[in-house]
């Protein structure tokens, strides 16, 4: 299932955690406008090749059935965790999948954990990028992505000290930005 949250969050549910229910019971939740919680699958085929799509597992040992839905689908795709050891478990079942870890904390060495899981993405809380940890992750071949930066003044420092991505909730006006 795709939802952010570990619990279901429509309009009217009652707070259940959504790994406990099975699908007929999920597929009663409306998201909004009778919008049901969507499968992973139905998802990447929506897409299809239109955008890369970056898929965060929140749940542990999840990690075959979300491999094979992306496997199995022409999405390009990627995968994140704030749990390593997840990102370390995919590596493993799909090595060639591009994997990132989520860090909302700043690491002495923030290059350990991306060579401990093997992932290429370093997803950093805004708030602890500078141009020392681009440089470090860098270093070796990764790439850092900000999350969640929803001001301009953020993408113009984050931009001119080099970061490889940036994650928003201000999509259509990152999209304006002149970098």
């Amino acid at each position: 299932m795709v939802h952010h949250d570990p619990e279901v969050n429509a309009p009217g549910a009652r707070r259940q955690q959504i790994a406990q229910l099975t699908l007929a019971e999920l597929d009663a939740y409306k998201l909004h406008d009778d919008v049901e919680i969507p499968t992973l699958p139905a998802v990447l085929s929506a897409i299809g090749t239109a955008a890369f799509v970056y898929v965060e597992i929140k749940a542990p040992s999840i990690e075959p059935l979300v491999t094979r839905c992306i496997r199995e689908s022409d999405a390009r795709c990627a995968i994140h965790s704030f749990d390593h050891r997840i990102v370390k478990n995919v590596k493993t079942i799909f090595p060639a999948l591009r994997a990132g870890i989520l860090e909302v904390s700043r690491h002495i060495d923030p290059t350990l954990s991306l060579t401990a899981t093997g992932a290429e993405d370093l997803w950093q809380d805004v708030s602890f990028i500078d141009e020392e940890l681009v440089a470090r992750v860098h270093s070796v071949n990764g790439r850092v992505i900000a999350w969640t930066a929803n001001d301009a003044n953020q993408w113009e420092t984050l931009s001119r000290i080099g970061v490889d991505g940036i994650c928003t909730d201000r999509i259509a006006e990152l999209g304006a930005f002149s970098w």
